[in-house]
């Protein structure tokens, strides 16, 4: 049998493999690919805590937002009661002030009606104390003047 090439290239590839085997290469190959899968399975751990701690942040979020919004929907329902109450309220009151107000033009018609009645009054007595004055004057002689005079200025003084 004669040794060719190819037989000296596989005796030196298992020498190679024989000497790498001797140092324990194959052990801290192995060794490399165990701390490996132990990075990528901590690095996976670690992702998978990110995640849950991520999905709780998220959920923390989300409860505050419907919070938020239910808030804001209290605050404004509140502020259309109370829009609710002011305009009800300015009612309430204009309707005071209205009725205030005919009361009082009410009362101002009243005096003034009061007032005219007094002035027609006055001048009904005024006009009837000049013509008894009239009359009387033209019968002065005979009646006796200075007790008609007082009688006049008596007379008047009463109706006013």
């Amino acid at each position: 049998m004669q040794l060719e090439a190819e037989h000296f290239v596989a005796l030196g590839f298992f020498i190679f493999l024989a000497v790498l085997a001797y140092f324990g290469v194959h052990r801290m190959l192995i060794d490399s690919l165990d701390a490996r899968i132990a990075g990528v399975k901590k690095e996976l751990d670690e992702a998978q805590k990110l995640r849950s701690e991520a999905q709780t942040l998220l959920a923390s979020f989300e409860q505050k937002r419907k919070d938020a919004e239910a808030e804001a929907a209290a605050i404004v329902a509140q502020a259309r009661q109370e829009a609710a109450n002011l305009a009800k309220e300015n009612q309430e009151r204009l309707a005071d002030f209205v009725a205030r107000r005919t009361k009082q033009a009410e009362d101002k018609i009243a005096i003034a009606e009061t007032q005219a009645a007094s002035d027609v009054r006055a001048a009904a007595a005024d006009a009837a104390v000049k013509a008894a004055e009239s009359v009387l004057k033209a019968d002065k002689a005979a009646v006796g003047g200075s007790l008609v005079d007082q009688g006049i200025k008596d007379i008047g003084r009463l109706v006013h």
